[in-house]
């Protein structure tokens, strides 16, 4: 099970404004390498556990797509119930790189690896020179829980993403947006994709991508002091994180319409009402309560939890990858429009005088 602390305590604030990194652990973004995933495939051999057939075909398509590319091989026969079964893994990968397909792999086995009380670290991509750690993240795990608290008081602890025009690459501005863009579609997709539970907990103002990728979490718990909100439009922007198809499944459409296009921030009570967070807690007792339940459901039968996750989630799956691209390829457009620099350079003038 993983555990966001989403906060605005010294240790894990989360809120968004426009710039060039993301700092994860969940799934590191930058690829790995060709040594990571042969010891990725050394480290496979090492479970003790079956993690089952459903888990079996995805590193097989992994694998695959890692090692040779798209399915480009033909469909066996109805008959031949394996191979057709595992050629439907493999194709249901698309055109994913080889290089993304060998990020996912090595994020899978070292998640299986974790499951058992190993470290992935030896599996996992890590940042460049940071060896076993991230310099703006405290990760642990205790009692079968991985806690991902974010650790970025400077920039009060924010999640970011976009472009920050301060570091444009020689390239220029378009190669900027479309990496930055590429970043933000392979950071979204890692929550779409994550097969164990994934709990949010929020106890102060969250902003940006740190609300819309709520809709993709099973659990979100808050303390009563936490606010939900969304100021795209204000920004000259546009939504993100799958909340153009999260939000009105989840709070409706006119009501989704409020927070996405009129910036309408959303206080944890209202949240609640609205579907968008599972339970609001006292601040006072929110920690201790928070954990005793997340204590308690780490002692439910993992492979359970992870089939129906997948059931639940399978029929929205490729539906959200779908929105992710849409997204992602409009917010490459508006980082490029004049309306969105303007509308940035007006927000930032504004705070300046505050």
């Amino acid at each position: 099970m993983f555990f966001f602390s989403f906060s605005v305590s010294s240790l894990a604030r989360f809120s968004s404004i426009p710039s060039l990194k993301f700092h994860t652990t969940a799934s590191p973004l930058m690829s790995a390498t060709v040594e990571q995933f042969e010891q990725a495939k050394g480290r496979l051999s090492t479970l003790k556990n079956d993690p089952g057939n459903e888990v079996k075909l995805q590193i097989y398509a992994l694998f695959k797509q890692a090692t040779q590319g798209p399915c480009n091989t033909p469909k066996p026969g109805m008959l031949d119930f394996v191979n057709k079964v595992k050629w439907d893994a493999w194709k249901s990968l698309g055109s994913i790189s080889q290089e993304d397909a060998r990020q996912k792999y090595c994020d899978l086995v070292g998640s299986l690896v974790t499951a058992e009380g190993g470290s992935s670290a030896q599996v996992a991509a890590q940042p460049a020179a940071s060896g076993s750690t991230y310099e703006t993240l405290l990760v642990t795990t205790e009692d079968k829980i991985t806690t991902i608290k974010l650790n970025r008081p400077a920039k009060k602890n924010a999640i970011t993403s976009g472009v920050n025009m301060k570091y444009i690459p020689e390239e220029g501005v378009e190669q900027l947006a479309k990496s930055s863009g590429e970043l933000l579609r392979r950071y979204v997709s890692a929550y779409i994709d994550f097969p164990k539970p994934l709990v949010a907990v929020v106890n102060g103002p969250a902003v940006g991508i740190s609300v819309t990728v709520l809709g993709l979490f099973d659990l979100v718990y808050a303390s009563e002091r936490a606010t939900f909100h969304t100021p795209f439009s204000q920004l000259g922007q546009s939504a993100e994180g799958c909340s153009s198809y999260t939000f009105p499944k989840i709070m409706g459409h006119a009501k989704a319409t409020e927070m996405l296009l009129f910036n309408k921030k959303l206080t944890a009570a209202q949240a609640s009402e609205l579907g968008l967070v599972t339970e609001v807690f006292p601040e006072s007792s929110f920690q201790s309560e928070v954990w005793t339940r997340l204590k308690s459901y780490a002692k439910l039968p993992p492979k359970s939890l992870a089939y129906s996750k997948q059931l639940i989630r399978s029929t929205d799956k490729e539906r959200l990858h779908a929105v992710n691209d849409a997204e992602v390829e409009r917010l490459m457009e508006r980082w490029l429009s004049d309306e969105c620099m303007n509308a940035i350079m007006t927000f930032f003038q504004a705070k300046a005088k505050l």
